[in-house]
């Protein structure tokens, strides 16, 4: 692939950087990031600025204009275009999220055209956010084992169960889950996905305090929880596929290359702003060396994005390219997490409104929700099976045999 800007593509780099020039000033002080360490609705002139991206075609550039999108056809360079000139004004990019990157893709490729219609524009333009009921108490690794059970009740499903680690459910409206429906099916076959309101009877909430200080994650219960038919998607019986489709885009989501490089340039700043006997911290030949390796591995993520996008458009499938992203990004952004804090010194372990605070406390709360990240979405353990047994074809790990 040629990086270098056609005519086309050196012409839309100057919209984008007319745009940013334009309406820098209505652009809000929070980002993407700061959303997802501590879970909260979105401010409005938060979701005013993501409004104005989808209709300019720099957020959810490619969902078709049908269901809200701008409906532009892919083109990498013009997505790269797109973060580069964001980075290099120092503004906040579009949203992303369980609803925006998971659900969204889940039911271009999955849902009716009802549910198109009905919940793809105002989650795009952040006016709902979605929780994500997979896990289970007894179900982590193991997700289709999973015992959440729903009885066809006339036109509704009646649903009982538990679910656990669930991202945002204290404040999300909408849930996506996982419900087994077909209980004499085998474990994959009997499962649907289903979609329906956080504020529907019989649903408790119990948010689990972390070590970030944010309550993330949560416990959910469902008792005698009535939800239509009509939630289904995909098929009822068939969740199990459509489940694996949000799994994609979820480990797409948690390895965000441009979320990693976001994270670099402001550690860029800090080694270049923050001093030691008056010399900056670039100076230090231990923490710049560390900032060269992380900075290529992170330009190496973003090409590595960059191929697998290609592939898609050509009808390729990723294969082992695919599965590395979230094992390596996830311990990527730990590692920049780390750099920052080491790079602040005893100043970067601080947080929580302690006065002498630095960034908000930004890196020591990062530090700590990444390391979640690495265990969440499929432990690092678990990816590197998954590379091993499905990516490079090696034998399976011997079960142990019932005594």
């Amino acid at each position: 692939m040629d990086l270098r800007d056609s005519a086309e593509h050196q012409k839309f780099r100057e919209e984008v950087r007319k745009f940013l020039k334009d309406f820098k000033d209505q652009a809000p002080e929070e980002t993407a990031h700061t959303f997802r360490l501590s879970p909260r609705p979105y401010t409005q002139q938060v979701k005013d600025w993501q409004k104005l991206l989808v209709e300019r075609g720099y957020a959810c550039r490619n969902v078709p204009k049908e269901y809200g999108g701008f409906g532009a056809a892919p083109d990498i360079l013009k997505n790269k275009i797109i973060a580069d000139e964001f980075f290099a004004a120092d503004m906040p990019q579009g949203l992303y999220g369980q609803g925006i990157s998971m659900l969204v893709p889940t039911l271009l490729e999955h849902g009716t055209e009802e549910q198109k219609q009905a919940w793809i524009e105002p989650t795009i333009n952040g006016e709902i956010m979605w929780c994500q009921g997979y896990s289970e108490p007894n179900s982590g690794s193991d997700l289709a084992s999973l015992q959440t059970n729903a009885i066809v009740d006339g036109d509704d499903f009646l649903i009982n169960g538990s679910k656990i680690w669930t991202s945002s459910a204290h404040i999300a409206p909408m849930i996506f889950c996982l419900v087994r429906t077909e209980p004499d099916a085998s474990k994959y076959q009997g499962i649907s996905y289903m979609i329906f309101s956080m504020d529907t009877p019989g649903i408790e909430v119990r948010p689990l305090q972390t070590m970030t200080g944010h309550p993330s994650f949560n416990e959910v219960f469902f008792t005698d929880v009535r939800v239509p038919q009509t939630a289904v998607v995909g098929g009822r019986g068939k969740g199990w596929k459509v489940a694996n489709s949000t799994l994609k885009h979820e480990r797409g989501m948690l390895s965000n290359a441009n979320a990693s490089q976001e994270r670099l340039n402001k550690i860029a700043r800090i080694l270049k702003e923050e001093t030691v006997d008056g010399r900056p911290l670039f100076k230090n030949r231990i923490l710049r060396d560390r900032f060269i390796d992380l900075q290529s591995q992170v330009q190496g993520m973003r090409l590595h994005e960059m191929r697998l996008l290609t592939n898609a458009e050509r009808g390729n499938a990723p294969g082992l390219g695919d599965m590395v992203c979230k094992l390596l990004g996830c311990e990527i952004n730990h590692q920049l997490d780390a750099l920052a804090i080491d790079a602040l010194g005893e100043i970067g372990i601080l947080y929580d409104g302690i006065p002498s605070v630095q960034e908000d406390g930004i890196w020591q709360q990062w530090f700590m929700y990444d390391l979640g990240l690495i265990i969440g979405g499929g432990t690092a353990q678990i990816q590197k099976n998954i590379i091993a047994e499905r990516g490079l074809d090696m034998p399976r790990e011997p079960r142990a045999v019932a005594g």
